[in-house]
């Protein structure tokens, strides 16, 4: 059989599993190991066990629970509480100014912990509510969340980006810096975007009436509650920097810096301990799983003679090495409005990365630009999981159809902001080889 017809039953079949609902880790796994079976027979089974061993044998992996526990913390520590006071204090007499606010909180989120939940649960229970009391446009105040909310596996640490580190064996440090500038980039566009729609529409995110704003007094008090998550993003990536630890150690220094988060809030008790266990637990898993499936994946399509196939494909791209680039891109951003971001990652790095750097581009540099896809997949109707996140949070007379549309604006947004680190590499690429060397 033909790699070209393989190719369509294998990936035709992946899809049909995934739309009938069946866990993406399952289909991975079984998928593969059918094709891998009556491609090479019984004893491709060892094959499998030994990508499976080798995949759980990786230090590297020990960061996922670690990155998802510090998340689960810093979520229940109170911490959102004190940010978004002070963002109300400093930001609220702005035009626009508590949904630019809302992204700095979501920002800062982002540098403390590694996946993207974290701040959307907790600015769409604390920043959703005061706006919307404010008068702000409900699709303004959603949107800024969702954007906000997906920078959580772009500005380091990342979860996302270790994944990628383990299926590419690119450095975890320098993809960690290689986010700092993008992820910065976006928090600058989306606020841009906020403070250009208010200035033009001051009905859509009315300022703060001088009654409600604070003192200077006040405002300079407030400043006290950007000291620990300042303290948390220097204890996680300043050890990495300083060459002090692994980026799996400081996965472990920021657990500790949340355990002193809770306890300087007085929420550390053994319920939230056990409540941020048990989602650690079920998060790591299903990672786990899905990572397992991956590997069976690749290996089986390799196996197929996959890359002859994709060396062949793309010389019918037009537009040279730039093209396939671009139409990478849009591949990666169709398949993120119908699939799981991780998902996506295990069934397209291997296939891509080689095509990548056969023409001679950075990995690291792709590897931001596949994270940047990632983050707006999240908010991307209609299966983004940022936007069912959104939904359980919002009050009732807000529809789904609400939330969808007040993604569309920010997805360009950040399309635009994908598209400038794809024009300037150096945005990525400069501060890991600052760091790290070339």
């Amino acid at each position: 059989m033909s790699i070209e017809l393989l190719t369509i039953l294998f990936f035709s079949s992946l899809l049909i599993f995934l739309f009938l609902g069946l866990p993406l880790a399952f289909v991975l796994g079984g998928v593969s190991i059918i094709f891998i079976y009556f491609t090479w027979g019984p004893q491709a089974f060892y094959m499998v066990a030994a990508q499976t061993w080798g995949a759980m044998n990786k230090f590297t992996l020990v960061a996922v629970p670690l990155f998802v526990f510090m998340a689960m913390l810093l979520e229940k520590s109170g911490a959102a509480n004190d940010l978004y006071e002070m963002m109300y204090l400093w930001f609220g007499p702005l035009r626009g100014g508590l949904a630019i606010g809302t992204c700095v909180i979501c920002a800062i989120f982002a540098a403390m912990c590694g996946i993207s939940g974290a701040a959307v649960a907790s600015m769409g229970a604390i920043a959703l509510p005061s706006m919307l009391q404010r008068n702000y446009d409900k699709k303004l105040a959603i949107g800024c969340i969702l954007a906000g909310g997906g920078w959580g596996i772009l500005i380091p640490p990342s979860v996302i980006m270790i994944l990628y580190s383990l299926i590419t064996g690119e450095s975890v440090g320098k993809l960690f810096a290689g986010g700092v500038f993008p992820g910065l980039l976006l928090l600058v566009l989306v606020s841009t975007y906020i403070g250009i729609r208010c200035y033009f529409r001051p009905q859509e995110g009315p300022a703060l009436s001088r009654e409600e704003r604070g003192s200077w007094r006040n405002k300079i008090i407030a400043l006290k509650a950007v000291i620990l998550p300042i303290g948390i993003v220097f204890i996680v990536l300043g050890s990495i920097v300083g060459g002090i630890t692994t980026p799996t150690e400081a996965a472990g220094m920021g657990v500790l810096g949340a355990f002193i988060s809770a306890l300087v809030y007085r929420r550390l008790t053994w319920q939230i301990l056990y409540e941020a266990g048990i989602r650690t637990l079920r998060l790591t898993g299903m990672i786990m799983w899905i990572l397992f499936g991956a590997y069976c994946f690749s290996a089986a399509y390799q196996g197929m003679g996959a890359s002859n196939l994709i060396r062949d494909l793309v010389q019918y791209i037009p537009g040279g090495a730039w093209g396939v680039i671009i139409f990478i891109q849009v591949v990666i951003f169709l398949l993120a409005m119908v699939l799981d971001p991780m998902g996506i990652m295990m069934i397209c790095v291997p296939v891509f990365l080689p095509i990548v750097t056969a023409y001679g581009f950075d990995p690291i540099w792709f590897g931001i630009l596949f994270t940047i896809n990632m983050e707006i997949g999240y908010m991307t109707p209609p299966f983004g999981f940022n936007l069912f996140y959104m939904k359980g949070l919002v009050p009732p007379g807000i529809s789904m159809a609400d939330i969808y549309r007040s993604a569309i604006p920010y997805t360009i947004v950040s399309l635009v902001g994908l598209a400038i680190v794809m024009i300037f590499p150096k945005i990525a690429t400069w501060l890991p080889t600052l760091v790290f060397g070339g």
